[in-house]
């Protein structure tokens, strides 16, 4: 994958059936700050207008039989074809991840969202109806990823979530550092517990070490509390980084 250049933001394709549910909440905060600043930059292409027909069909039936459509191998191919030539336009190469996000895909991680905000950008293929014939996922070499183990209406919400994921990572878009150092997954475990004003709500206090103004004990509690959390609630987590230790 070619490197992101420093002058030229970085840019995510979605091609949808939906293009008016972008920008959407990627317009707002901190991540619509960056996208006005150009930081980063956003096109959607409507996978309609690669349809040949008069009623802009972009799906069939699946051979086989079964419930449900599938979004047609040509149209998708054409949809995908004009964002490659795009990127090309822009970057001078096309030479950028192209994703299809499904529940069969490889679950999505922090290293994966890392190497995606490192790059120039993603094109996001968002599926709808049953999916998308398997030869063109093929025959592009797509990359399919999931959000979890769970069925979403259609592509759009989760490329909302991994655009998201991936800006927040841009330089200057987060401002300090240090938030994104000690978040969850930075060091393989959960993020430790967080407090704030009042230290006495509704007869819940604040750890004392918090208010102790003793840094290493603080840092130590932390990462107590990181561990626990991670032990409890992702034995998955803690099974890795358990066997990376050894």
């Amino acid at each position: 994958m070619t490197p992101k250049s420093d002058n030229s933001p970085w840019m995510a394709t979605v091609l949808t059936l939906f293009p008016d549910m972008f920008p959407g909440p990627l317009g707002l905060s901190l991540a619509g700050q960056a996208l006005k600043d150009g930081v980063w930059s956003l096109e959607t292409l409507d996978v309609r207008d690669f349809a040949t027909d008069k009623h802009r069909t972009v799906d069939s039936t699946p051979f086989g039989g079964g419930a449900g459509m599938v979004m047609r191998p040509d149209v998708v191919d054409a949809a995908i074809g004009a964002a490659l030539a795009g990127v090309q336009a822009r970057c001078g190469s096309a030479d950028v991840p192209l994703v299809y996000l499904t529940p069969r895909g490889r679950r999505l991680d922090q290293a994966r969202v890392k190497a995606l905000s490192d790059g120039p950008g993603v094109i996001i293929l968002c599926g709808r109806y049953e999916g998308v014939d398997e030869r063109v996922l093929e025959a592009r070499d797509v990359e399919e990823i999931s959000l979890g183990d769970f069925v979403l209406s259609g592509g759009e919400p989760a490329a909302l979530a991994l655009i998201d994921a991936c800006v927040r990572l841009l330089p200057g878009v987060m401002g300090s550092d240090q938030s994104l150092a000690e978040e969850s997954f930075e060091s393989g475990l959960l993020e430790y517990p967080h407090y704030t004003r009042p230290q006495d709500w509704q007869g819940r206090t604040v750890p004392d070490v918090l208010v102790s103004g003793h840094h290493e004990r603080v840092r130590d509690w932390r990462r107590q509390q990181a561990e626990k959390i991670t032990q409890a609630r992702r034995p998955d987590l803690w099974a890795r980084l358990a066997g990376e230790k050894e």
